[in-house]
């Protein structure tokens, strides 16, 4: 049961935002386990869309300004505050060192934006967590130091590979404790700042989900009345692939019918139905747009194939573990992925998917040509997920490592101490 008084601020670059399900569900966890939270969002939303979880989180959300013109009496009034904190010196000399190295105005923004936070945030709050290790961590840990609290972190993709190595060695260094949802992930991490992060994968609650379809149809692609259909769930940014999948597509025999659906905003949405103009593939690809994770698990079902060709984009942008595989797998759907950054971590290339490289979309339609032919190997592809799903990627063991380190960041009480219904949502 939580103490009253103590809570934990969570701080996160956008909420809520549909292609971050999975600090949804770790909200909607955490709250189950009895932590009493409140949320810290550097950004307001901007998909039009919810999920069903983001309801049933009962954590208030507050909103830092997103530019400091935009809110000059808060900035100011966060200053003033902050004039009056003994460990305000030794905020100024931290981000010197960091502003001489990275001179830019959202070095300023994020100072700004930790005065506002260092004084509105609640007496009650007893520790921060923040989730990415670039921007929403710099707000986290000036905040930190200027209000002598401890912070922690979750990193997870982006954060991790685009962060200068001093920046993620010096945030390490100071956070109290930090968990990454990667192996991949983790080596970088362990390599700059050793025994400062764990792993905790973000698993699936399962019970948010239906059970898998029926069977599907054996379609092979032979029928131009019963194409093949094919789902790509992922925001149209580079690090998803969807231009090699686009050519990969071109490259398809033409007695091959199929049809894909790609589900997900973002700003490459322009080139890439450019693209597809280009190949003739217009009357064959669907924009679906960002969705609600109910419409995401519908096109699921009705698909019998997901493919997500996952590469480096420029700049170094990475992806994790993408959730929609563990998604697409809750419903025994076939994946064809990329054997990269931490999809191998889940999907074993022939047993659980079929991995092809990075970058080599000759390689991903040879493929899809292969897999269209053969519903067989797709059935046993996406029963095998399933399997692989359900035995080692639960959410609860990762909750209940968070969790507990939270607890013990906050001073709230163990696990003993909470009441059976809590308990009980816990474990769930």
């Amino acid at each position: 049961m939580p103490v009253k008084g103590k809570r934990i601020a969570v701080v996160l670059k956008g909420y809520p935002r549909l292609s971050e399900t999975f600090i949804a569900q770790e909200l909607l966890a955490l709250e189950r386990c009895g932590l009493p939270l409140e949320i810290w969002s550097l950004r307001r939303p901007t998909d039009r869309a919810r999920h069903p979880m983001h309801a049933a989180i009962r954590a208030p959300a507050a909103y830092l300004p997103e530019y400091l013109h935009e809110a000059p009496l808060r900035v100011l009034r966060g200053l003033a505050a902050a004039l009056t904190r003994p460990r305000l010196p030794a905020l100024l000399a931290l981000f010197a060192r960091d502003l001489w190295r990275d001179p830019t105005a959202s070095r300023l923004r994020r100072l700004g934006q930790a005065l506002v936070l260092a004084r509105e945030l609640p007496a009650e709050v007893a520790h921060i967590h923040v989730h990415f290790l670039h921007t929403p961590a710099s707000v986290a840990r000036y905040a930190a130091l200027l209000t002598r609290r401890r912070w922690s972190f979750s990193a997870h993709a982006k954060d991790i590979w685009t962060t200068p190595a001093w920046e993620l060695t010096e945030k390490l260094r100071d956070a109290a404790w930090g968990v990454t949802c990667t192996r991949d992930g983790l080596a970088r991490l362990e390599s700059l700042a050793p025994g400062r992060t764990r792993l905790a994968y973000h698993g699936l609650d399962l019970a948010r989900f239906p059970a898998p379809p029926p069977p599907r149809e054996p379609r092979d692609g032979t029928d131009p009345n019963a194409p093949l259909r094919l789902v790509c769930v992922g925001r149209l940014v580079a690090k998803k692939g969807h231009d090699d999948l686009i050519d990969a597509l071109a490259a398809l025999p033409p007695g091959l019918h199929w049809r894909l659906e790609l589900i997900g905003g973002g700003e490459l949405r322009g080139a890439l139905e450019a693209r597809i103009r280009e190949r003739c593939l217009s009357e064959r690809v669907t924009f679906r747009g960002a969705l609600a994770q109910p419409a995401v698990i519908a096109a699921m079902r009705a698909a019998d194939l997901f493919v997500l060709p996952t590469k480096p984009a420029p700049g170094g942008d990475r992806d994790g573990l993408p959730n929609v595989l563990m998604e697409a797998a809750s419903q025994a759907l076939p994946i064809l992925a990329t054997a990269f950054a931490g999809t191998p971590e889940f999907i074993t290339d022939g047993t659980h998917g079929i991995l092809v490289a990075a970058g080599d979309p000759a390689a991903l339609a040879a493929e899809l040509a292969r897999l269209a032919a053969d519903p067989a190997l797709r059935l046993r592809l996406g029963a095998a997920a399933r399997v692989r799903l359900v035995e080692d990627f639960s959410e609860a063991a990762a909750v209940a490592l968070i969790a507990e380190a939270l607890r013990a960041s906050a001073g709230l009480p163990p696990p003993a101490l909470a009441t059976e219904p809590e308990l009980a949502a816990c474990a769930s």
